[in-house]
């Protein structure tokens, strides 16, 4: 199944050796799908998820937050969003339509 929409984010870790402390930072991405949303660690149901929302921390960074039924979860983003979020709220209007469709 291809993705509906993919947006990358960033996870940085930080390594302590006895003569240094350097940060990595890793790409990943999220993925988007009609049934869930899925990360490098994490996977989520659409039914699950109520909104996704950002707000930039400094220049250049935001950070996007994942609000689900299993509380909310936020990813360190660089590039705007916005594509990402409206995908979604397209899929959220298409499960709004099929389980208004089960009652009718």
């Amino acid at each position: 199944m291809e993705p509906i929409a993919v947006h990358p984010y960033y996870k940085v870790e930080r390594e302590v050796t006895p003569i240094e402390q350097k940060s990595i930072e890793y790409e990943r991405m999220l993925y988007l799908y009609e049934d869930k949303l899925v990360t490098h660690r994490r996977e989520f149901p659409a039914e699950q998820i109520f909104d996704i929302s950002y707000r930039e921390i400094r220049h250049g960074e935001a950070l996007l937050y994942l609000h689900t039924s299993r509380g909310v979860f936020s990813y360190t983003i660089k590039e705007d969003p916005s594509e990402f979020i409206k995908a979604f709220k397209e899929l959220e209007k298409r499960i709004l339509a099929r389980e208004a469709e089960k009652y009718d």
